[in-house]
């Protein structure tokens, strides 16, 4: 795991600034401190910062051809690199190194831009072609490995691992995107393939861009792959108690190549428990699991974690972490660069900090609940459509859009009288409905958020926008695919994928994703929905064929999730502190909230009128990221 970044001049053969480049490179240490180095030729400058896990000694970076007509720069794995090796070898390519980065180099001589379709892995690539004069990036088909680029004013092309590498330039951009923060105030992150900025973007998951000589806008980039939707014939049920152990038995074997120190994150949930149980089954030697607990029993899932240790006889290592351990609030916008709202960032930034003592590279369950359909949602949005399916929409419409108007915000009742956003759902078609459903503040709640002013410059732009953009790609898909599909594209790339990498970064950990592995994905997610959504438990294929492999309970106990008890912070300890950020001077006067609104949520929270907690964080980490610019 490491970081790269570029400079790229394509209108001239301009030497970049050398001190630039390293301010740039240094901003992003974490990434990997064991080594760093630079590539300059006329018109471009490459770099990179190292995290050693294969051939330790070996695969320096940035790497080039001994004529240095090709020079690559690349954050990631390639776990297929020794068959490619033997591959291009035969091709006649010599290889004088022993790790993944060398294949990568001689995949571009070999096949060019297809390189991508040869690779299987998580990676962020940059390379230099100096016969063509161009400069090709890359980014893995689900977005475990980010990629951030901007074109800058006369006309410098620049690129890194993180939004804070670019923001290292002095000519960087720091306009804001209108569009981008009422995304943010929807999803609680910045979608793909945007930014916070309104000149800087990231390159989607299973894209790659070509930039050559003499181009003087963006070129738009190119989708090399996708998660499959249309096929002939489901895979059923049957042929997956034949296949799904055998296939993700071999994603994660593949995933346990290194010359570091390995182990997992085994937070007692069926994905992280299902990794374990596999790596047990491959290797001799006992796993090295890591397992973050709370001293609240609602939010402690550490004797889970333990039954799944006991069983494969793991070394497992438990850290026991306070309610109230919300010492790193502060340090969060500096984390994610752009504004970003999922408070289990805590929890998973200290997992990687404990994982980190004892190895290098954590595999992870991250991908199983948008994969096998584990999100109690997805049962929620069923019913729902259910009904959509019984009533026109019209009618739908007159019946309950005058409910979802009227019927109060009850956070204090009962879940089954917490009406209102499903009547508000209901008056819509079905991917509206769901997006309805996972905002953090609904469409009517940033109405009232955002100033006049801000209304206006919105222009009548929504955050649903994003989920039509991948809606007309989900044709062939029922209504579960589809909302699946959604998530794999918006909600893992943006929310869980984003925090994982920030937050493992941040300790120089490298986090592998076997659930995420693309052959496996190419044939999980043909999976009929009835298979993984059965009877109101969600991934059901999944447990039904790991019962040989974990206890029961941990199979089918109720999901708990990494949370926090926010509510009670805001309440309590972090009352000031809320205060004193979402009314602060910047937050009233920046022109984006209806200062009215902003103090009434704090208030209606405070006197436990209303839950606003959600939105109270989101709106907390926004004020975090103004006080950085």
């Amino acid at each position: 795991m490491c970081g790269i970044a570029g400079i790229y001049f394509p209108t001239s053969q301009q030497q970049p600034d050398a001190d630039t480049l390293r301010q740039m490179n240094d901003s992003q240490l974490h990434r990997g401190p064991d080594a760093g180095d630079y590539f300059f030729a006329p018109g471009v400058g490459l770099a990179h910062r190292r995290l050693s896990i294969i051939d330790l000694d070996g695969s320096p970076q940035p790497m080039r051809t001994p004529d240095n007509s090709v020079c690559v720069v690349f954050n990631g794995e390639i776990y297929n690199f020794k068959e490619l090796r033997t591959e291009l070898q035969a091709k006649g390519y010599q290889f004088i190194s022993q790790g993944d980065t060398e294949t990568i180099l001689h995949a571009w001589r070999e096949w060019g831009v297809d390189c991508v379709h040869h690779l299987r892995g998580m990676f962020a690539i940059g390379i230099w072609d100096a016969k063509t004069q161009s400069l090709f990036l890359a980014r893995d088909r689900l977005g475990v490995k980010p990629m951030f680029y901007s074109l800058l004013p006369g006309n410098e092309f620049i690129f890194g691992s993180e939004l804070k590498v670019l923001k290292q330039h002095p000519k960087f951009d720091r306009t804001l995107r209108h569009t981008a923060i009422e995304d943010y105030f929807s999803f609680g992150y910045v979608p793909e393939p945007y930014t916070i900025y309104q000149h800087c973007f990231k390159l989607e998951p299973g894209y790659r861009m070509l930039l050559t000589p003499g181009m003087t806008s963006l070129p738009e980039p190119e989708q090399y792959w996708d998660i499959p939707t249309e096929w002939s014939k489901d895979v059923t049920s049957t042929e997956a108690q034949n296949e799904l152990v055998t296939r993700f038995k071999e994603a994660v074997g593949i995933r346990m190549v290194a010359d570091v120190p390995l182990g997992a994150f085994l937070s007692g949930g069926v994905d992280s428990s299902a990794v374990v149980a596999m790596m047990s089954q491959l290797q001799s030697e006992p796993v090295n699991t890591c397992a973050i607990g709370f001293d609240v029993p609602t939010f402690n899932e550490t004797e889970f974690a333990q039954m799944v240790a006991d069983r494969y006889h793991t070394n497992h290592s438990v850290q026991v972490v306070s309610q109230n351990d919300f010492e790193l609030i502060d340090m969060l916008p500096s984390l994610y660069d752009e504004p970003y709202a999922d408070s289990s960032a805590m929890p998973t930034y200290r997992v990687c900090q404990m994982a980190r003592k004892k190895v290098t590279v954590a595999l992870s369950g991250d991908g199983g609940d948008e994969v096998f359909a584990g999100y109690r949602r997805y049962n929620m949005h069923l019913h729902e459509d259910k009904v959509r399916n019984l009533l026109p929409l019209g009618l739908r419409k007159a019946v309950f859009a005058p409910l979802g108007k009227l019927y109060p915000k009850l956070d204090w009742a009962p879940k089954f009288l917490r009406a209102k956003t499903t009547f508000q759902s209901m008056a819509m078609d079905s991917v509206e409905g769901y997006h309805n459903s996972i905002s953090i503040l609904r469409a009517d709640e940033r109405e009232k958020l955002f100033s006049k002013e801000f209304k206006q410059k919105l222009n009548g732009y929504n955050s649903l926008q994003v989920f039509r953009r991948y809606q007309k790609n989900t044709q062939a898909l029922d209504p579960l695919k589809t909302v699946q599909y959604l998530d794999l594209k918006t909600y893992l790339v943006g929310d869980i994928l984003t925090k994982v990498d920030r937050a493992s970064m941040a300790h120089s950990l490298e986090v592998r994703v076997p659930f995420l592995d693309h052959k496996f994905i190419e044939w999980a997610f043909k999976l009929e929905s009835g298979a993984n959504l059965q009877n109101g438990v969600g991934k059901f294929s999944l447990k039904k064929l790991m019962e040989p492999h974990l206890p029961h309970d941990v199979l089918y106990r109720k999901k708990m999730g990494f949370s926090v008890p926010l509510a009670d912070w805001f309440r309590g300890p972090l009352q000031q502190k809320l205060q004193d950020s979402v009314l602060s001077e910047r937050m009233l006067s920046c022109g984006i909230f209806d200062p009215a609104q902003l103090k009434r949520l704090v208030k209606d929270h405070i006197s436990g009128l209303k839950d606003n907690s959600a939105s109270l964080w989101t709106l907390m980490m926004f004020d975090g990221f103004l006080r950085l610019e």
